[in-house]
């Protein structure tokens, strides 16, 4: 640290993001989708738009917001689309909770949240997660605060149904409620429909996810047009150009594939229920996952060993040493084949170490 950064950020504590590795290995770590982007995503990053880089993005993203907007039955002035969905959820803490303003979250989700609230000098609120590790929607009622919940939560994968969501919307209509729904796809519960209901809600997605498309960076926010024009006063005073035209062309193709996506997130979902069921056979006792990893722990091996010993073999998957959830892995949900070689050495670590 230099003594030129100014006091306060020299407490803060950023996020920590999954091992990045530049040798192969079988990568569980960091919840990408193990199948590559649609053919209509390599069709729309051709020569012609190579040819165009030259030329700034649109600021606007006319095109991508549209498409967004067609996709869940939205006006595109219901959508913002930001560099990643960290990008909307920084501005929209920064815009609706402000300096010295009030925010809650769970005290175990999405590691940016409390990295947000520290930067933007929110008073943050954790709220615990239950003793199963759940959301308690009653929770989050009449907080007089904005409200910020993954849904499915990561790493613990629970969700909350549509009526415990809404249940917190119509509790807090003075407050923004912001629900970031990054792993909705593989749930299938998502509250979109609710946006024309409350002006107060803030649905935040990705597609990072099931839309294969992590190395973009694109996300985006889905609510009434007010909200909408909040977060763009606020990118359009930070940064208009937040997006590259190659990011917002992918992602238009993307969103326009539903069929291709739709086979592989139903692919992912499969695996996942079916390599749950291969870990309960070795010793393993997991959350009733609805995203795209699994969040388990073992009988008797700790969680920090598995990790290690998993690394060894080239297999990494994302561990926390969390209290409450150090006994656990986060493991990705990938090809058929990553999960079978995860499980055939699970099966040897464990036999070695009993």
């Amino acid at each position: 640290m230099s003594n030129f950064l100014a006091p306060d950020y020299k407490s803060l504590v950023p996020y920590t993001p999954g091992e990045q590795l530049n040798y192969k290995v079988i990568k569980l770590n960091t919840n990408e989708s193990p199948f590559p982007p649609s053919p209509k995503v390599k069709e729309a990053i051709n020569g012609e738009l190579i040819d165009s880089l030259r030329l700034y993005s649109d600021p606007e993203v006319k095109h991508l917001r549209k498409a967004i907007a067609d996709e869940f039955g939205l006006e595109a002035e219901n959508v913002f689309v930001g560099n990643g969905s960290d990008d909307v959820l920084a501005f929209s803490i920064m815009g609706f909770c402000g300096r010295g303003g009030e925010m809650c979250c769970p005290d175990i989700s999405y590691g940016f949240y409390p990295v947000y609230a520290d930067i933007f000098g929110v008073n943050l609120e954790e709220i615990p997660l239950e003793a199963d590790l759940s959301i308690d929607a009653k929770k989050y009622c009449n907080k007089g605060k904005t409200v910020v919940i993954a849904n499915p939560n990561a790493p613990t994968g629970l969700a909350l149904d549509p009526d415990e969501i809404e249940m917190i919307i119509a509790s807090n209509q003075n407050n923004v409620v912001i629900i970031d729904e990054a792993y909705m796809d593989f749930c299938k519960t998502s509250c979109v429909a609710l946006v024309k209901k409350y002006k107060n809600l803030l649905v935040c997605r990705t597609f990072s996810k099931s839309h294969s498309l992590a190395g973009m960076r694109v996300g985006y926010g889905l609510a009434n047009k007010e909200l909408i024009d909040d977060l763009n006063r606020l990118k359009f005073s930070f940064n208009p150009y937040n997006m590259n035209s190659v990011a917002i062309a992918a992602a238009s193709a993307a969103i326009a594939d539903n069929e291709y996506y739709g086979r592989n997130t139903d692919k992912i979902i499969e695996i996942r229920e079916k390599t749950k069921e291969r870990l309960s056979e070795i010793g393993f006792e997991g959350t009733d996952s609805k995203s795209n990893f699994l969040f388990e722990k073992h009988k008797t091996v700790p969680a920090e060993t598995l990790y290690n010993e998993l690394r060894k073999r080239g297999i990494l998957v994302r561990y926390f040493s969390k209290p409450r959830i150090s006994d656990r892995l986060r493991i990705t949900v990938g090809s058929q084949s990553d999960m079978d070689a995860l499980v055939s050495a699970l099966e040897e670590i464990i036999k070695e170490l009993s």
